[in-house]
């Protein structure tokens, strides 16, 4: 079983990595079509965990489509600390106390625009082991300043066809999901116009190996990113703004900084855990606004 683990874990993460790749060239195509002066490109730094593994940072600034856009990969195994563990054993992972080893892998990525008109957009999918389970996870999610109906629309539709192509409950339940984690309490509203969200996806259960079948899906969603963002990303990056309509996209990037810090797991899990503070918090825009 280790050696067919190996085996899957390695896939999982070359998976991701080819994901990124083709996201990377794709948001740097887009700047390539629009907008004036020199394009961006992606600045790639390695990143370190001092316990294990690792990834690649890859964020572009100052570009013509994109004002931030961070794409990163890592692969990480060590050893859960106490609160991790914790954490673990009440999501109801067996075995944390006596043997809390785990292993991790992902892409997460998060887009905040030059265009107000423009929508912000997350996405992440990742595989997660330790020697008592493993699971997968992730989803996306639009998140606009300014919202068009038939932007969330599309959004919602390509998701939705990640979904049916392997179980016509998933997106109700994937939906739900989302609107519920991308909610935020103390402002008593959601961070955007949702998508999907899932975790903690092994649908064998214990008694059988649904590895395959759950790796597939988590491969869809990642597949229907693009064609999910990049249509709505061209629909409206020539449209004209406003001085109002910036003051609504830093507004909006305010309440996305809050989520982030203070309720996302994977921020938590990953400054828990050691990984490159950087990386972690990529997610945070360049500039934002408090009212």
């Amino acid at each position: 079983m280790t050696d067919l683990f190996d085996a899957r874990k390695a896939r999982a993460a070359a998976w991701f990595r080819e994901l990124r790749d083709q996201i990377v060239a794709a948001f740097e195509g887009l700047e390539d079509r629009h907008g004036q002066g020199m394009p961006g490109r992606f600045e790639v730094t390695p990143t370190v965990r001092a316990d294990g593994g690792g990834g690649l940072m890859s964020v572009m600034r100052g570009g013509r489509v994109f004002e931030k856009v961070g794409v990163n990969v890592s692969e990480v195994h060590g050893t859960l600390g106490e609160r991790a563990q914790k954490a673990m054993a009440a999501r109801g992972v067996p075995g944390m106390d006596r043997d809390p080893r785990f292993w991790a892998s992902g892409i997460s990525l998060v887009a905040h625009m030059v265009n107000p008109h423009c929508p912000a957009v997350h996405m992440n999918t990742r595989m997660f082991w330790t020697p008592h389970a493993w699971w997968f996870g992730g989803g996306a999610d639009l998140n606009p300043a300014i919202e068009y109906a038939e932007d969330t629309a599309h959004f919602h539709g390509q998701m939705q066809a990640a979904c049916d192509l392997h179980d016509a409950g998933y997106y109700p339940k994937f939906k739900a999901w989302a609107d519920e984690y991308f909610f935020v309490p103390h402002r008593g509203r959601a961070r955007g116009v949702g998508g999907i969200f899932y975790d903690d996806l092994n649908t064998g259960g214990a008694g059988g190996d649904s590895w395959e079948a759950d790796f597939a899906f988590t491969q869809e969603v990642g597949r229907h990113f693009l064609p999910a963002f990049v249509p709505v990303t061209e629909r409206r990056v020539g449209s004209a703004w406003t001085e109002a309509d910036r003051e609504a996209q830093l507004v909006h990037r305010g309440l996305y900084a809050e989520y982030n810090l203070v309720y996302d797991r994977g921020t938590k899990f990953g400054l828990e855990t050691g990984h490159d503070a950087n990386a972690v918090l990529m997610s945070l825009p360049p500039i934002a606004k408090w009212t």
